[in-house]
Formats: C-alpha cells, structure tokens, sequence
C-alpha cells in the first residue's frame, strides 16, 4: 500500500466495473479496503444507484479509513453507496449466489505473489468457481496482482469467464507493472 502509487488499484476498480456501468443499479463487492483507493475509485466510476461492499478482514484497516487514513482516498466510507463489512471476502462470494455485478479482488500480492497461504483459494479453481456463481450474467470478476502469473490467468479462462489481461504501471506512466485481469461470466 502506498498512497503516492495507487493507479493500478484505479484501473482494477475502472477495467473491473466498465462492463456493467450501464445497469441501473449495480452491486459491486471488493475484496480488500486497504487505504481504500480502489473504492474511491469504483464509486467515481458507478452510477447513483450502484451499492458498493467492501470485504475487509482487518478490523484496524476499517477503522483507520474511517479515521485520518481516509482521507488519503478521499473518505469513499462517507459515500452512501459504500459499505464495509469486516471479514473474509470468500465468504462473501459463498454467499452472495448470483446477486453480485461486478466482484474485484485486490487480496494480499494477487495469484502470483501470496503472502499468506490462505488467499490462495481465491485465486483456485474453486474460488473462481465461486466467484463465477456470485456473479450475474456479464458480470465481471477483476483480479490486481503486483506480478504477471500465467498459470491463473489460463485457470481464469477455464473457471466460464472471458479474460482479458491488463498491465498498469503503479504510477500514471512510470513505476513497478502490475496486472489487472479482467473476467466477464457467460450467461
């Protein structure tokens, strides 16, 4: 997390969300708030009528948004549309059962780089699996991670989602490349 080099959680909230923007009331989950500039980000892009949680397994994460740290992002928690829930977002896509638009995943390094083994049924058959059923048809399913894997990105095609992958620089035009897939259910 860095609040100087945020563009490809930018471009993970707007690549991730651009399918759907044309619904009128888009539900939106993100897996992980950090300093909360994908959801800055996401609310930005969506309509008025979008509804937009955010999964944070970090109590204190939640809490410092709430407090100074949001205003890093711009407090996004301050938006209506925006909710924080404190948890696990595989619980969330476990249970959500076709009433998610759009699901964005910015949890721990991405696919290619865990810190903790745990995230990795996320980015597992069986967690695309999950996240294919949370969504409603067209609806998307973004993943950032902050290394090239592509080992996913083909375990990604196979989970139902057409894929397209993005490389975004951490800055607008310089600094480390990240990579931003982009996933759209069949219907």
């Amino acid at each position: 997390m860095n609040s100087r080099m945020h563009a490809s959680e930018d471009a993970l909230a707007e690549l991730g969300c651009a399918p759907v923007l044309a619904r009128p009331a888009p539900h939106v989950l993100i897996g992980g708030l950090g300093m909360g500039f994908t959801l800055a980000a996401a609310l930005r892009v969506l309509g008025p009528g979008a509804r937009v949680t955010v999964a944070e397994l970090v109590p204190d994460v939640a809490e410092w948004n709430r407090g100074e740290l949001g205003a890093c992002a711009g407090r996004p928690l301050d938006d209506p549309r925006a909710a924080v829930v404190v948890g696990d977002v595989a619980a969330r896509l476990r249970e959500a059962a076709g009433s998610l638009d759009a699901v964005l995943l910015d949890v721990d390094n991405g696919p290619g780089g865990l810190t903790s083994e745990s995230n990795g049924w996320l980015y597992s058959a069986a967690g695309l699996r999950a996240a294919h059923r949370a969504l409603r048809p067209g609806g998307t399913l973004a993943v950032w991670s902050a290394h090239a894997a592509p080992a996913f990105t083909a375990r990604f095609g196979k989970a139902g989602f057409e894929v397209q992958t993005h490389r975004v620089r951490e800055r607008p035009g310089k600094g480390a490349v990240h990579t931003v897939w982009v996933g759209v259910r069949g219907g």
